[in-house]
């Protein structure tokens, strides 16, 4: 019998990776903090819970379950620690930690999950997930998040001037979000660090000029003045240690 499932916080990626567990008959279930979108969850055969961190509710029927994935923005320490004091006392054994690559500093250089992070809110509840010894936790850090609804070509409203024009990009695909996730469920890969980004680091001047182009607006506008500050984001580790292939690549050539 497969795993049961939680997924904290079924928005942009939790839903889509809910629906495609299902379908690999996990038992799946998913917050969310709207009432409304708990009919919605039901329809998609998610076992819906109304959970906001903010209110520190019994969860015990919603961590009745072997993996937690915890795919939510909110940065609140006091609440995640709260949140891990909860799990400790369910049948949680393993975490997956979505983070972000916005925990790297910008070195104008290659980023690696052995590069010394910033002083963020993001990167203590990293540790603070980590340093449990009652359940095991794989952080991924995402690169920036593309892919149905989110169009790179919309990320810029008219009349801003794009900052870093000679940087590069770091982004991921939703399909390889929901992927990677479930290679590293299947694949039974824990207490592990893994960024996630694209293989390829556009300029941000050829990319965001090809994806505004190619959804009909005008061409950007860049602030030539100030240097460029950048990281990139390397993703050897997940592709040699998962022998994870990803399914978007290329940014310049990912449709």
């Amino acid at each position: 019998m497969k795993p049961t499932i939680s997924i904290l916080g079924c928005g942009w990626l939790g839903i889509p990776l809910a629906v495609e567990l299902i379908k690999a008959g996990y038992p799946t279930k998913g917050s969310t903090t709207s009432q409304i979108k708990l009919t919605e969850l039901a329809e998609l055969k998610i076992n819906p819970y109304l959970i906001d961190l903010y209110d520190r509710e019994d969860r015990t029927e919603f961590l009745k379950a072997d993996i937690l994935v915890i795919a939510v923005p909110h940065k609140d320490i006091d609440n995640f620690q709260f949140l891990v004091s909860q799990i400790h006392a369910s049948d949680i054994d393993k975490v997956i930690f979505i983070s972000s690559t916005s925990v790297y500093p910008n070195l104008n250089g290659e980023v690696t999950e052995e590069t010394n992070t910033l002083d963020t809110a993001l990167a203590k509840i990293e540790s603070i997930f980590c340093s449990s010894s009652l359940f095991k936790t794989t952080v991924l850090r995402f690169a920036g998040l593309f892919g149905g609804d989110r169009k790179p070509g919309y990320f810029f409203p008219n009349g801003i001037k794009i900052k870093n024009p000679e940087g590069f990009v770091n982004l991921i695909h939703l399909e390889d979000c929901i992927a990677i996730i479930k290679t590293l469920i299947e694949k039974n890969i824990w207490g592990e660090i893994f960024n996630a980004c694209a293989d390829t680091h556009p300029t941000r001047r050829e990319f965001y000029t090809k994806e505004m182009k190619g959804v009909g607006r005008k061409p950007p506008e860049f602030d030539e003045v100030k240097p460029s500050e950048f990281k990139v984001v390397s993703n050897n580790k997940l592709k040699k240690h998962v022998n994870y292939r990803f399914k978007h690549p290329d940014l310049m050539n990912y449709r």
